[in-house]
Protein backbone atom coordinates (compact mmCIF):
# COMPACT_ATOMS: atom_id res chain seq x y z
CA UNK A 1 0.00 0.00 0.00
CA UNK A 2 1.66 3.35 -1.07
CA UNK A 3 1.37 6.30 1.06
CA UNK A 4 0.51 9.48 0.36
CA UNK A 5 4.29 10.92 0.66
CA UNK A 6 5.17 7.79 -1.74
CA UNK A 7 2.35 8.50 -4.24
CA UNK A 8 3.53 12.11 -4.55
CA UNK A 9 7.40 11.47 -4.65
CA UNK A 10 6.45 8.98 -7.83
CA UNK A 11 4.48 11.51 -9.54
CA UNK A 12 6.62 13.62 -8.92
CA UNK A 13 9.21 11.52 -10.71
CA UNK A 14 6.86 11.05 -13.43
CA UNK A 15 7.23 14.65 -14.04
CA UNK A 16 3.27 15.01 -13.58
CA UNK A 17 2.93 18.46 -12.27
CA UNK A 18 -0.83 18.72 -11.83
CA UNK A 19 -0.96 14.59 -10.58
CA UNK A 20 1.17 15.87 -8.35
CA UNK A 21 0.27 18.62 -6.61
CA UNK A 22 -3.57 17.26 -6.54
CA UNK A 23 -1.71 14.17 -4.86
CA UNK A 24 0.01 17.12 -2.31
CA UNK A 25 -3.64 18.82 -1.92
CA UNK A 26 -5.48 15.83 -0.94
CA UNK A 27 -2.44 15.03 1.56
CA UNK A 28 -3.00 17.75 3.12
CA UNK A 29 -6.79 18.00 2.55
CA UNK A 30 -7.18 14.86 4.41
CA UNK A 31 -4.51 15.62 7.79
CA UNK A 32 -6.18 16.38 10.98
CA UNK A 33 -6.90 19.77 11.96
CA UNK A 34 -3.63 20.97 14.34
CA UNK A 35 -5.53 24.10 15.78
CA UNK A 36 -8.47 21.13 16.91
CA UNK A 37 -5.64 19.10 18.86
CA UNK A 38 -5.45 15.50 19.20
CA UNK A 39 -6.31 13.91 23.02
CA UNK A 40 -4.40 11.03 23.02
CA UNK A 41 -0.86 13.19 22.01
CA UNK A 42 -1.85 15.74 24.65
CA UNK A 43 -2.34 13.18 27.54
CA UNK A 44 1.81 12.20 26.08
CA UNK A 45 2.34 16.02 26.49
CA UNK A 46 0.42 16.09 29.97
CA UNK A 47 3.93 13.89 31.22
CA UNK A 48 5.88 17.85 31.86
CA UNK A 49 2.95 18.92 33.59
CA UNK A 50 2.61 15.84 35.90
CA UNK A 51 5.02 17.05 38.52
CA UNK A 52 3.34 20.03 39.75
CA UNK A 53 0.24 19.47 38.60
CA UNK A 54 -2.46 16.45 39.45
CA UNK A 55 -5.58 15.48 37.29
CA UNK A 56 -7.24 14.05 40.53
CA UNK A 57 -8.31 17.60 41.86
CA UNK A 58 -5.74 17.53 44.25
CA UNK A 59 -3.18 20.69 44.66
CA UNK A 60 0.54 19.94 44.25
CA UNK A 61 2.79 22.80 43.81
CA UNK A 62 0.79 24.36 40.93
CA UNK A 63 -3.10 23.63 41.26
CA UNK A 64 -5.17 20.22 39.77
CA UNK A 65 -5.55 20.63 35.99
CA UNK A 66 -9.04 18.74 35.87
CA UNK A 67 -11.90 21.34 34.87
CA UNK A 68 -9.18 23.77 34.36
CA UNK A 69 -10.76 24.60 30.56
CA UNK A 70 -13.67 27.25 31.62
CA UNK A 71 -12.84 27.46 35.17
CA UNK A 72 -11.68 31.32 36.11
CA UNK A 73 -7.89 31.79 36.89
CA UNK A 74 -7.02 31.64 40.93
CA UNK A 75 -9.65 29.94 42.16
CA UNK A 76 -9.07 26.40 43.23
CA UNK A 77 -9.29 26.74 46.91
CA UNK A 78 -5.91 25.61 49.13
CA UNK A 79 -3.58 26.03 45.92
CA UNK A 80 -0.72 28.08 46.31
CA UNK A 81 -1.32 31.31 43.72
CA UNK A 82 0.78 33.93 42.60
CA UNK A 83 -0.33 37.56 43.17
CA UNK A 84 -0.23 37.93 39.63
CA UNK A 85 -2.87 34.46 39.19
CA UNK A 86 -4.71 35.84 42.53
CA UNK A 87 -5.21 39.31 40.91
CA UNK A 88 -6.01 37.83 36.91
CA UNK A 89 -9.78 37.43 37.08
CA UNK A 90 -9.93 35.73 33.51
CA UNK A 91 -10.87 32.39 32.55
CA UNK A 92 -9.21 29.53 31.40
CA UNK A 93 -10.39 29.07 27.64
CA UNK A 94 -8.75 28.33 24.99
CA UNK A 95 -7.24 31.05 23.65
CA UNK A 96 -5.91 32.15 27.44
CA UNK A 97 -4.24 28.47 27.80
CA UNK A 98 -2.57 28.86 24.62
CA UNK A 99 -0.76 31.87 25.33
CA UNK A 100 -0.26 31.17 28.89
CA UNK A 101 1.79 27.84 27.75
CA UNK A 102 3.45 29.34 24.65
CA UNK A 103 4.44 31.74 27.01
CA UNK A 104 3.59 31.96 31.46
CA UNK A 105 6.01 34.96 32.05
CA UNK A 106 4.72 37.21 29.03
CA UNK A 107 0.96 35.99 29.48
CA UNK A 108 0.56 36.82 33.15
CA UNK A 109 4.11 39.12 34.51
CA UNK A 110 4.96 37.84 37.97
CA UNK A 111 3.38 34.48 37.74
CA UNK A 112 5.45 31.23 39.45
CA UNK A 113 5.35 28.87 36.21
CA UNK A 114 8.26 28.63 34.57
CA UNK A 115 7.35 25.83 32.27
CA UNK A 116 6.58 26.79 29.01
CA UNK A 117 5.28 24.86 25.85
CA UNK A 118 6.72 26.67 22.67
CA UNK A 119 5.70 23.96 20.18
CA UNK A 120 2.16 24.65 19.22
CA UNK A 121 1.49 21.97 18.23
CA UNK A 122 2.04 20.60 22.35
CA UNK A 123 -0.07 23.56 23.20
CA UNK A 124 -3.28 22.26 20.99
CA UNK A 125 -2.75 18.37 21.99
CA UNK A 126 -2.66 19.55 25.50
CA UNK A 127 -5.39 21.59 25.73
CA UNK A 128 -8.13 18.86 23.52
CA UNK A 129 -6.87 16.55 26.11
CA UNK A 130 -7.31 18.88 28.99
CA UNK A 131 -10.83 19.53 27.65
CA UNK A 132 -11.78 16.09 27.85
CA UNK A 133 -11.10 16.13 31.58
CA UNK A 134 -13.69 16.60 34.19
CA UNK A 135 -13.27 18.12 37.73
CA UNK A 136 -14.03 15.62 40.65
Amino acid sequence: MRTDASLAKTLQQQRSPRLFWAAALLSIATMPAQADGDPARGKVVFARCAACHSLDGKNRIGPPLNGVVGRAAGSVAGARYSSAMNDNHAVWDEQALDGYLAAPAKFLPGTTMTVSLPQARDRADLIAYLKTLQSD
